[in-house]
C-alpha cells in the first residue's frame, strides 16, 4: 500500500551510496524514539484541559487521547510528510548522517525541555535539528528557504488563529447558554469536552506524526529502497501513529500541570473552546502541509479563554517563560544538530 508523498516535479535526490542495513535500522529507531518522545512531550497537549476540568482522570485522559493519535492517518493526507521530506532541506543532500543529527537535535531538545517541563515545540525541535544539520553540511544552499518561511510564519500564525478561534467561541457559547445554571453548562460541557479532546488529539496525530514519516521516507528514498519514486510505505504510517500513540499512553505531567493550570483555570466549557479552537487550527495546517506546533496552537487557545474573562486571569508570567522557550527552540535545536552532524564527520 502506497501513500504518495512526493510531486513529479519535486528534484529527485541523489542516492547516496548506501549505509549497512544493522546501521538503517537503528536510524530508523532513532526516528521513531523521536515519535515517541513527541507523544512523551505533547501528550499535555490534547489532555490538559480535559485533566485539569476534571473531566477524565489522567491514566483514561491519556488512552482517550492515544487511540485517537494511532487512528489519524485515517482522516488526514500526508502533505505534512511531504514538506518536512523535501520543504525545509534540499533533498538532494539528505543523507543518514544529516537525518541521525537532525534528529539527535531534536530528541535532545525535547528531553531538556521536559525534564524543565517547559512545553516547547517538538515540531520545531524537529525543523530546527533539520536546518543545523543541513547548514552544517552545505550552508546556506541546503535551505529551501519557501518552506522555512511558510513553517516560520505558522510559528506566529498557529497560537494566533487558535487565540482567536477559542476567543470567538468563548463569546459565542456565553450568548447561547446565557439562560443556564453555571452547573448546567458544566454538566453539558463535560459530556462536549470528550468530543473536543477527541479532535484534537486527531489533529495532534494528524500533524506530527508525519514529520517523523517524512524523515523515514526522505531517508528510504535516499538508500534507494523506494523503487525510484518516493513514498510513504504503509509500515512507516503505522509504526510513526504507534510510537506517537505509545508516547501519549506514558505522558507528560509536568507539562500537563503547566498547560492545565498554570497558564490559567479552565472550566468544562473554556476547555471545550480551548480544544475545538486549537483542533480547527490543526485541521487547516495539516490540510495546507504545514507542520505546526500543537503546543503552540493549544497555549494561544488556553489564553484565548482565559483573556475572555479579563486579561488578569492569564498568569503572563507563566505565558511569557513559554514565549521564550519557544524563541529559543529553533536555534538551541539547530545548534545541536549541527553539533551532531558534526561528530558523524568525525568517523
Amino acid at each position: 500500500m502506497r501513500f504518495r508523498a512526493w510531486s513529479s516535479t519535486t528534484p529527485e535526490p541523489t542516492i547516496m551510496e548506501p549505509i549497512a542495513l544493522p546501521l538503517l535500522i537503528a536510524l530508523i529507531g532513532v526516528a521513531l524514539l523521536f515519535d515517541f518522545l513527541n507523544g512523551l512531550h505533547d501528550a499535555a497537549n490534547s489532555i490538559a484541559t480535559i485533566v485539569s476540568t476534571r473531566v477524565l482522570k489522567p491514566h483514561y485522559a491519556v488512552a482517550w487521547a492515544a487511540f485517537f493519535n494511532f487512528i489519524a492517518f485515517l482522516f488526514f493526507g500526508l502533505h505534512v510528510a511531504t514538506t518536512v521530506g523535501k520543504g525545509i532541506v534540499d533533498a538532494s543532500i539528505i543523507d543518514p548522517q544529516l537525518i541521525f543529527g537532525a534528529l539527535m537535535g531534536a530528541i535532545a531538545w525535547n528531553l531538556i525541555t521536559w525534564g524543565l517541563g517547559i512545553p516547547s515545540s517538538s515540531s520545531h525541535a524537529l525543523i530546527g535539528g533539520l536546518l543545523g544539520a543541513g547548514l552544517s553540511k552545505a550552508g546556506l544552499s541546503a535551505v529551501v528557504w519557501s518552506g522555512v518561511f511558510k513553517t516560520s510564519i505558522a510559528i506566529v500564525l498557529s497560537p494566533a488563529v487558535g487565540l482567536f478561534l477559542a476567543l470567538m467561541l468563548v463569546l459565542l457559547i456565553s450568548w447561547i447558554f446565557r439562560r443556564f445554571t453555571p452547573q448546567g453548562a458544566d454538566r453539558v460541557f463535560r459530556k462536549l469536552q470528550l468530543v473536543s479532546a477527541s479532535l484534537y488529539s486527531l489533529g495532534h496525530g494528524g500533524n506530527d506524526a508525519q514529520k517523523t514519516m517524512g524523515i523515514i521516507a526522505v531517508l528510504l528514498y535516499s538508500q534507494g529502497m523506494l523503487g525510484g519514486t518516493f513514498y510513504v510505505p504503509f509500515w512507516v504510517i503505522l509504526s510513526c501513529q504507534a510510537a506517537m500513540g505509545l508516547g501519549t499512553l506514558l505522558g507528560g505531567w509536568k507539562i500537563v500541570h503547566t498547560m492545565g493550570s498554570k497558564i490559567t483555570r479552565l472550566t468544562p466549557a473554556q476547555g471545550f473552546c480551548a480544544e475545538t479552537g486549537g483542533a480547527i487550527t490543526l485541521f487547516m495546517a495539516t490540510h495546507l502541509g504545514v507542520p505546526v506546533s500543537t503546543t503552540h496552537t493549544i497555549t494561544g487557545a488556553i489564553v484565548g479563554v482565559g483573556a475572555s474573562r479579563r486579561l488578569s486571569a492569564v498568569r503572563w508570567n507563566i505565558a511569557s517563560r513559554i514565549i521564550v522557550a519557544w524563541v529559543v527552540t529553533l536555534p538551541a535545536a539547530a545548534a545541536i544538530g549541527a553539533l551532531f552532524y558534526g561528530l558523524t564527520q568525525l568517523f
